[in-house]
C-alpha cells in the first residue's frame, strides 16, 4: 500500500483559538491508483494534500507512506521524499519565468546530483515530446498558453520518477479545452502506472479519476469508484 491514513486529525492553532481542518480521516491508496479529492471550500482537501505531500504535519493519527510511518521521518528524510518520491503539480504552475521550458523541467534534478546529466536531459525531452511540447523546449513560460504551462509542470513533476504525483487544482486556471487536454495527460500517465492524487472542486474533473473521495467539514463524506457514480 502506498498511502495509509489512520484517523488523521489536523488542527490549526492561533493564540488560543483552535480551528479543526481534518477530523479523523482514514483511507488507503494503492500503487497505480488515480484518486480525486473533492469538497467545498473549507472541507479540508488542501490540508489533506499538504499532509500527504509532506508540506504540513498532522496533529494526531498515523500516516504511512510506502509502509513507513511518516512521523518517524527527520527533516533530511522529508526533503528527500519531497524531491524524489513525490511530484507536485500546482494550479499556478510555479514555473520560473525567465527560464526555458527544458530548464524548468530539469529544476528538481539540481537536488539529485547523482543523476547522469545527459540521460536526465534526454528523459526531459522525451517527456516533453509525449505531452506535445517538443517544439517548445527553448521557449519561456510567458510564450506558452496556460495549458502548455501546466503540461510543463506535469513533466517537471515526473522528471525524478516519483512514486506519487500530487495535483492541486490542476485545471483551475485553464479554459475547458485546455483543462480537458491536461486531464487526458494525467489519465494517460495513470494508465502507464503512475499513482495520482488530485484535489479539485470541479465535478467533471474529478470524474476523470477512477475514485473520488468527497470531504465535508474535515471528514470523509463518501469514497466511491467513478464507475459506481
Amino acid at each position: 500500500m502506498l498511502i495509509q491514513l489512520e484517523n488523521v486529525v489536523k488542527n490549526y492553532v492561533d493564540d488560543e483559538l483552535v480551528t479543526p481542518a481534518l477530523r479523523g480521516v482514514s483511507f488507503e491508496i494503492k500503487e497505480g491508483a488515480f484518486v480525486a479529492v473533492t469538497g467545498s471550500s473549507g472541507s479540508g482537501k488542501s490540508t489533506l494534500m499538504h499532509i500527504i505531500g509532506f508540506l504540513d504535519k498532522l496533529t494526531s493519527g498515523e500516516y504511512f507512506f510506502d509502509g513507513e510511518n511518516a512521523s518517524h521521518f527527520d527533516d533530511d528524510k522529508l526533503a528527500e521524499i519531497r524531491n524524489q518520491k513525490v511530484g507536485f503539480v500546482f494550479q499556478s504552475y510555479n514555473l520560473l519565468p525567465r527560464t526555458s521550458v527544458l530548464d524548468n523541467v530539469l529544476l528538481p534534478t539540481i537536488y539529485t546530483p547523482r543523476l547522469d546529466k545527459k540521460e536526465t536531459e534526454n528523459r526531459a525531452r522525451y517527456l516533453l515530446e509525449k505531452v506535445g511540447l517538443s517544439h517548445r523546449v527553448n521557449h519561456r513560460p510567458n510564450q506558452l498558453s496556460g495549458g502548455e504551462q501546466q503540461r510543463v509542470a506535469i513533466v517537471r513533476a515526473l522528471i525524478n520518477r516519483p512514486r506519487l504525483i500530487l495535483a492541486d487544482e490542476p485545471t483551475g486556471n485553464l479554459d475547458s479545452k485546455s483543462g480537458q487536454e491536461v486531464m487526458e495527460v494525467l489519465q494517460d500517465l495513470n494508465e502507464e502506472g503512475h499513482t495520482i492524487l488530485m484535489v479539485t472542486h470541479e465535478k467533471y474533473v474529478a470524474e476523470c479519476a477512477k475514485r473520488i473521495i468527497d470531504l465535508k467539514d474535515g471528514r470523509v463524506l463518501t469514497d466511491t469508484k467513478v464507475t459506481e457514480r
